[in-house]
């Protein structure tokens, strides 16, 4: 069921209401806007792709059009701040901080400058775009940096909490969002905790064999999938992992002590993401059965995301799959 102690969007397995995870990041940066004048926006080229349009209007002074750029906004973001600024720098995946990832490393990381890097239209989700525009990547070649904070949100509230957190710490932070409506599943009143995963399915029972970790909008999958095992008597625990750095690995090494598998579930590929950082650290702590539910080593294509999320193995169908390959002897 439901963790009732999150307050989740009860009509999750209902019609849930969608709307794109972007626009938590647009609409949150609107709200810091007001409260706090060190918070400046830039973009290459893609303000309205990102949702920085509104902020752009309301406070032009605060923002910078770099144009098609993206090591020069990563340079000039970088010198922002660390000088008293919070600078938040916005295109697609691909290209910040995929293009940009060497400026990112030089220029804000090593010098821990306080910069957000909100990497938008990332996994195969962004579909019709095709395989230039898919950020399948982004979350290893970022993990893999030192000094580095990476969320990547389940919906439109957690991606406007994650956001606003952001600003409140200094430092670099990378925040992964995607770009399709996708199923509201927290509410307001769903707490955010930096750096904490967090268990949206609870088993009926304490005796479930299999936890599942999803990250970004595939826990709504991972979701349906925990529903479908439960009316077929396999009980699981459904964690959102929106923190993949830090790693909260005091709670996944009590999951890993409690349960005899573990599925991982990202819209990335399965080298190097969310899987990997969870399977490095068990490696040392606590060796356990794992199913991998990503990308493999394969990059996308043009298509609906139902449509690739199904072909490439993301969907609930095969996180049920996953799951009960586990649990066979």
């Amino acid at each position: 069921m439901l963790n009732p102690e999150l307050k989740l969007n009860s009509k999750i397995f209902e019609e849930p209401e969608r709307k794109s995870i972007r626009d938590g990041y647009g609409d949150a940066l609107l709200e810091l806007g007001e409260k706090n004048p060190n918070v400046v926006v830039l973009t290459a080229d893609l303000a309205e792709s990102t949702r920085i349009h509104k902020f752009a209007e309301k406070w032009p002074e605060r923002f910078i059009e770099c144009g098609v750029a993206e090591q020069n906004m990563a340079g000039i973001a970088a010198g922002l701040g660390i000088s008293n600024k919070i600078a938040f720098i916005s295109s697609f995946a691909t290209f910040s901080p995929g293009k940009n990832w060497e400026t990112i490393r030089t220029t804000i990381i090593y010098n821990n400058s306080n910069v957000k890097i909100a990497g938008h239209h990332a996994g195969i989700s962004t579909g019709p775009d095709g395989v230039t525009h898919q950020a399948t990547e982004d979350i290893a070649i970022m993990r893999c940096l030192p000094n580095i904070r990476i969320i990547s949100p389940c919906d439109y509230f957690e991606a406007k909490k994650a956001t606003l957190y952001s600003a409140t710490i200094y430092g670099p932070f990378y925040l992964r969002f995607v770009r399709e409506k996708t199923p509201i599943i927290t509410t307001e009143e769903t707490p955010f905790r930096f750096g904490k995963i967090e268990c949206f399915w609870k088993p009926k029972t304490e005796s479930a064999e299999i936890a599942i970790m999803a990250t970004g909008h595939l826990v709504y999958q991972a979701l349906l999938a925990a529903k479908e095992l439960e009316e077929q008597g396999i009980d699981v625990y459904v964690f959102n992992v929106h923190t993949i750095k830090p790693l909260d690995e005091e709670k996944i090494l009590e999951v890993a002590n409690k349960v005899k598998g573990i599925v991982t579930v990202e819209d990335h590929q399965i080298h190097g993401g969310m899987g990997s950082a969870v399977a490095e650290f068990l490696a040392k702590t606590k060796p356990i059965k794992m199913n991998f539910i990503g990308l493999q080593n394969t990059f996308g294509e043009s298509g609906s995301m139902e449509d690739l999320i199904k072909k490439y193995g993301l969907d609930k169908e095969a996180i049920k799959e996953a799951v009960k390959n586990l649990i066979l002897p």
